[in-house]
């Protein structure tokens, strides 16, 4: 069946950050004497920012701090907002703009979503030009649905806004194992994890999946496009 949306992942997939997200989350923890190590983090990458963060704490024994994860929360934003707007390790994932061009000329909605919130977003969109609408149909954040991933929620909300109806037209593509399954739950026709981001093959391949592929600028290729 004809793919006719491509919803992407952002950090890892699309944008190289340096691990950005990964080191913003534990300045943020420490910031409150939680000390939390990479690993653990990768393991919520890709979740809603403030799910990830209460978990970390729940798993750290910090219980204590729960009620405090708004303040939390806004100080991962804070961190995040600024790393975006000026590090000069920010940039398009190699190949990421060009796939988006090419998957539109094919006539294939593309859409963007994330774990992040859309003040974060709009950041990130702003430093790489992707405000236009020549490269993306729309993008989703996780604050702009009931649930995060890995609930189908953000998928659908892209399809409704894109006049998708069947879900197996749709693939979704991403570089952690909450993308695989949000892809999964949401039904998509094919399900396709980047192994070159936050996770490698040997992570994501114990996920369900339809495909594995180095980066996104291989994704034209795996679609049929020439």
């Amino acid at each position: 069946m004809a793919i006719e949306l491509v919803v992407l992942d952002m950090a890892g997939t699309t944008i190289h950050d340096d691990d950005g997200v990964n080191r913003a989350v534990r300045a943020a923890l420490d910031a409150v004497s939680v000390p939390v190590t990479r690993d653990a983090v990768n393991e919520v990458m890709g979740i809603p920012k403030p799910a990830a963060i209460r978990h970390l704490l729940e798993t750290s024994g910090r219980l204590d701090l729960v009620p405090q994860l708004d303040a939390i929360h806004a100080d991962f934003v804070r961190r995040m907002i600024e790393f975006y707007r000026t590090d000069p390790s920010v940039r398009e994932i190699p190949g990421a703009a060009d796939t988006f061009r090419r998957l539109r000329a094919a006539g294939i909605k593309t859409a963007l979503d994330t774990g992040f919130s859309r003040n974060i977003v709009d950041v990130l969109l702003e430093r790489l030009g992707w405000q236009d609408s020549s490269l993306l149909d729309t993008t989703i954040t996780s604050d702009e649905v009931p649930r995060g991933r890995p609930h189908p929620d953000m998928i659908q909300k892209a399809m409704r806004e894109l006049g998708i109806t069947d879900s197996r037209k749709v693939a979704k593509v991403g570089d952690t194992p909450s993308d695989l399954e949000e892809g999964m739950s949401a039904g998509c026709g094919m399900v396709v994890g980047v192994t070159r981001g936050s996770h490698t093959e040997a992570q994501l391949k114990p996920h369900a999946h339809t495909h594995l592929i180095g980066t996104v600028a291989e994704l034209p290729a795996l679609l049929g496009i020439a």
